[in-house]
């Protein structure tokens, strides 16, 4: 972040009043005039903390796939099924026992191991053949997709919230001042904002692995020179073995969040995935913290668009990618 700030003080400086601008629309009282022209701020939040809760969600998707994509080069486009059989054993394991605490560890480990067999059976005898890659986990995210079809069918599920966290919890955010100067706080439901705080600290936890330790180290290292560090006794096939089942353990518990914020069918697998390439794009291949701000910009345009312009709301997603490819092809935090 201090490098891309001393690289490009212009953008640093727009990225800065756009988030102060930001602050100040959701922190200060509205005029009547501004809401004649924004609309109602309890809308207009409600969109805000929708678009951060979403990217979220986003960002537990992608953090996986740029562990997997940017760091190892790996090219695995079955991990949009990663997360949809994540969502859907969640919701197995939710609905049998009751613990919708006890899915997240079962769907970490479970998909984890499926991640191992891709990285072992299919990654290794594929290295740094990309195209093969691509077509091969193409042809395997349609064959998951449809075993996925065949267990649990064509409809809907949803995963449904502790009571620990069901309902809505008031944030100390003025969403509306009334004719007798009553203050009305914004409530919002108390399981997106725990969520939104566990990809918060998931997302502090992979930076610090990926930057303060031995492991984040040699997973760096392994990237640049493969071979010379195997030459210096180190097992790299068991490093990758490890970061690949956890950013396949990450989609499987998103497939869960996933399926709490919205609902689990058939489909949502092609979707996670170009949100994926689109954030990992966005904020830059290989970088944490460019997919907490790629998934981040993506959230918020997608559920502003659906406000505001609503008819070109999809739009903005793919406009979004365009310039940043066009001014920055290697994304906002990636290297050059």
């Amino acid at each position: 972040m201090q490098r891309f700030i001393q690289r490009h003080p212009v953008w640093s400086f727009i990225i800065a009043l756009g988030a102060a601008i930001l602050l100040w629309l959701i922190f200060a009282p509205w005029s009547a005039g501004m809401e004649e022209t924004l609309g109602k701020k309890r809308v207009f939040l409600n969109g805000i903390f929708g678009g951060i809760t979403l990217g979220a969600l986003y960002f537990l998707v992608a953090s996986g796939f740029t562990l997997i994509f940017g760091l190892m080069r790996n090219v695995n486009l079955a991990h949009g099924s990663l997360y949809l059989l994540g969502g859907y054993l969640g919701f197995e394991i939710s609905e049998r026992t009751g613990s919708w605490f006890l899915a997240f560890p079962v769907v970490f480990v479970v998909v984890g191991i499926v991640g191992i067999v891709l990285q072992n059976q299919v990654f290794r005898r594929m290295e740094g053949e990309e195209l093969r890659q691509t077509m091969v986990t193409i042809g395997l995210s349609v064959v998951i997709a449809d075993l996925l079809l065949w267990q649990w069918g064509g409809q809907s599920y949803t995963i449904y919230a502790p009571d620990l966290l069901f309902g809505p919890m008031t944030l100390p955010i003025v969403s509306d001042v009334r004719d007798n100067g009553e203050v009305v706080y914004l409530n919002y439901p108390a399981v997106r904002m725990a969520i939104l705080f566990a990809a918060i600290v998931i997302g502090v936890g992979m930076w610090l692995v990926l930057n303060k330790t031995r492991l984040g180290m040699l997973v760096r290292a392994g990237v640049d020179d493969r071979e010379m560090l195997a030459a210096s006794g180190v097992r790299i096939q068991y490093v990758f073995l490890a970061v690949f089942a956890f950013g396949a353990g990450l989609a499987g518990m998103a497939g869960i969040v996933g399926g709490t914020f919205q609902s689990l069918s058939p489909g949502e697998d092609t979707r996670f995935l170009l949100a994926s390439l689109v954030v990992v794009i966005v904020g830059g291949m290989g970088s944490i913290p460019g997919a907490a701000i790629g998934a981040l910009i993506i959230g918020l345009s997608e559920q502003l668009g659906l406000i505001y312009a609503p008819t070109y709301s999809v739009v903005f997603t793919f406009l979004i990618m365009a310039v940043v490819l066009a001014f920055r092809p290697q994304g906002l935090l990636g290297r050059g």
